[in-house]
């Protein structure tokens, strides 16, 4: 028979478990990125700078149009890891080709294959993207970055696969997501302009971005699972606790 004293320490150690290996996934996730800005410049937000005022408004329309109408296109076919990877490399080689003009003409592209790569992790935790509220969850991981951000729009309420979001509730969303998307391909755009050193970058910064991002969704969709269980308000309380954790 089974000792009900037991049963808080069992539910605690249920969680603490995967929330621990989910906060050190974040921790080395946040490396690279990190690592990234500083090599092109000392903040995303410097590098977006140095591009033409009317460059960074394209870029952020690109990404507004994209997030809008490519959510239907990314869930098409399943990629996989591999496919996505080869994709984004692609298109980051042949972006970087032509300087700022094929950069620009390639965002798309590889806006698309990393919303694709989110989506696939929706799905492997047991979420199904065409729902309202898992849509804009997968739009969210692009906010982002981390789902403890107190500025990137996220609360208890995304961590609930129930949840319901309507038409122009999703629309604001994007309108949040977009600036931010935006500057953070700042660093991405400006180095595929660089004259014949513009595939290499564009090519190395893109297989980094896939990363960042599929490894932020499959945190945050294994996060929104336990939640589904434990509670949104538990799981980002522990998920906070262990990440501060440096252990």
């Amino acid at each position: 028979m089974t000792d009900m004293k037991n049963l808080p320490a069992l539910r605690r150690t249920a969680l603490n478990d995967p929330i621990r290996a989910l906060a050190r996934a974040h921790r080395r996730a946040n490396g690279p990125i990190m690592s990234l800005s500083n090599r092109f410049g000392t903040s995303v937000e410097g590098q977006m700078s140095r591009l033409p005022k009317a460059v960074q408004d394209q870029i952020e329309q690109v990404v507004i149009t994209v997030l809008t109408g490519a959510h239907h296109l990314a869930g098409y076919a399943d990629l996989g890891r591999r496919g996505s990877a080869m994709a984004v490399v692609a298109s980051g080689i042949v972006g970087g080709s032509g300087g700022l003009v094929t950069a620009l003409a390639e965002l798309p592209v590889t806006v698309t294959v990393i919303l694709h790569a989110i989506q696939r992790e929706a799905r492997l935790a047991g979420f199904d993207p065409e729902l309202a509220g898992i849509r804009a969850a997968c739009l969210q991981v692009f906010a982002a970055a981390s789902p403890l951000s107190d500025d990137d729009g996220v609360n208890t309420a995304f961590f609930s696969a129930r949840m319901t979001i309507t038409g122009p509730a999703l629309h604001k969303v994007i309108a949040t997501i977009a600036p931010r998307l935006a500057a953070a391909l700042g660093p991405k755009i400006a180095a595929q302009s660089i004259p014949i050193l513009g595939a290499a970058s564009g090519a190395v910064l893109n297989a980094v971005y896939l990363g960042y991002y599929r490894e932020m969704a499959r945190i945050r969709f294994a996060l929104m699972r336990l939640a589904e269980d434990q509670g949104g308000e538990a799981v980002i309380a522990a998920f906070a606790k262990e990440v501060q954790n440096k252990s």
